[in-house]
């Protein structure tokens, strides 16, 4: 059985709705348990004033912090990704009594639910798929990669063409600078349970043979992809009993962790020879299929959502696939292939739903 529990203090106008929303939850199968050590889901209730975060024991744990404002902000992914951040939250949840509730994603996914019959059985049907997924976040380094790749080769230097082309397409967010807005001790934490200092948005990856395929590194420019082991990884498997992605790096090189969508290539190359190369953009096309529930980025449940799709095209080989409310995973024989097919296509901004 899954378990929540709420944390901090709620605001007058939070307490009813974080009430309903729990008992919702309740009939969906979760269980309330405010002493839980590793909860599904925390219901973590701040202030703008004190976006006081939850500090997470295990990585399973996911937490939806919930801040009430007397009205919506025209800007939200600008003026609430800040509370998001701070509170150390997976989703954050911007509430106006009366109105509804607006979503907010890491990934800057942001869609609301308006005030009315069955609300709080919509907000938990929300908060259900983020809560259940399972992370594959951890990862496994073995300097074992081959010298004569240390230096890389024609299929990295094709991620670095892709990286520079995405970038004169402005489909690269700059690297979020957590750094500059979490407190020394509140950073020490991220990094500790998640080993990230960074956020940063779009991956790219090329099969380099039967198993492995390089990719790029989690919160690095994917502008300016070069070294190896630090802005491109070479992914060799994934370990389910630890679940955990194993990569092959250069023994003097003190590594980034990959991508957290490694997961997700890893399954659509393993299931599908002819693909060579995988993008994932923060942008839309006209008429994608899409996934149905908007999972966290590096959830095995995203994964299996994305390569169902992909398994499902005419020509796997050549899929477009929209992540709902977060972007598109394209693949293609090789990078120069993919972005030749959708150049002049894509949508800068994600429908949200």
């Amino acid at each position: 059985m899954w378990e929540y529990l709420i944390h901090g203090e709620p605001t007058p106008g939070l307490r009813p709705f974080l009430e309903g929303v729990g008992k919702a939850l309740e009939a969906q199968g979760f269980r309330y348990n405010p002493h839980s050590e590793a909860p599904n889901l925390v219901l973590n209730a701040i202030t703008p004033e004190n976006p006081r975060p939850y500090r997470r024991k295990a990585q399973a744990t996911f937490v939806a912090s919930v801040l009430e404002l007397p009205e919506f902000p025209k800007d939200p992914l600008r003026e609430l990704y800040p509370y998001l951040v701070r509170a150390l939250s997976n989703v954050l949840l911007a509430y106006v009594p009366d109105q509804g509730v607006k979503f907010l994603t890491l990934e800057l996914g942001h869609y609301g639910e308006p005030e009315g019959e069955g609300f709080y059985e919509r907000v938990a049907e929300r908060l259900r798929p983020i809560a259940c997924s399972r992370l594959v976040i951890n990862n496994v380094f073995e300097p074992d990669l081959e010298p004569e790749l240390w230096q890389g080769d024609e299929l990295t230097e094709s991620m670095y063409r892709a990286g520079k082309k995405l970038k004169e397409w402005d489909l690269l967010p700059a690297p979020f600078p957590i750094e500059e807005i979490l407190p020394p001790e509140d950073l020490r934490h991220v990094k500790r349970l998640y080993g990230i200092g960074g956020l940063s948005y779009g991956n790219l990856s090329v099969r380099k043979d039967e198993k492995r395929f390089w990719m790029s590194a989690s919160g690095v420019d994917k502008a300016n992809l070069r070294e190896i082991g630090r802005d491109i990884l070479m992914v060799k498997d994934y370990d389910p009993e630890k679940n955990a992605i194993i990569l092959s790096v250069p023994p003097h090189v003190e590594p980034r962790r990959v991508s957290v969508d490694a997961i997700e290539h890893w399954m659509i190359y393993r299931e599908h020879p002819e693909v060579g190369a995988i993008l994932h953009v923060h942008a839309w096309m006209e008429g994608v299929p899409a996934t149905q529930f908007n999972y966290p980025c590096g959830t095995y449940e995203l994964a299996q959502a994305v390569a169902e799709k992909v398994r499902q095209a005419p020509d796997p080989a050549r899929a477009v696939v929209g992540l709902k409310n977060h972007g598109l995973t394209i693949t293609g024989r090789s990078l120069d292939e993919i972005l030749e097919r959708i150049e002049g296509k894509l949508i800068r901004t994600v429908p949200m739903a």
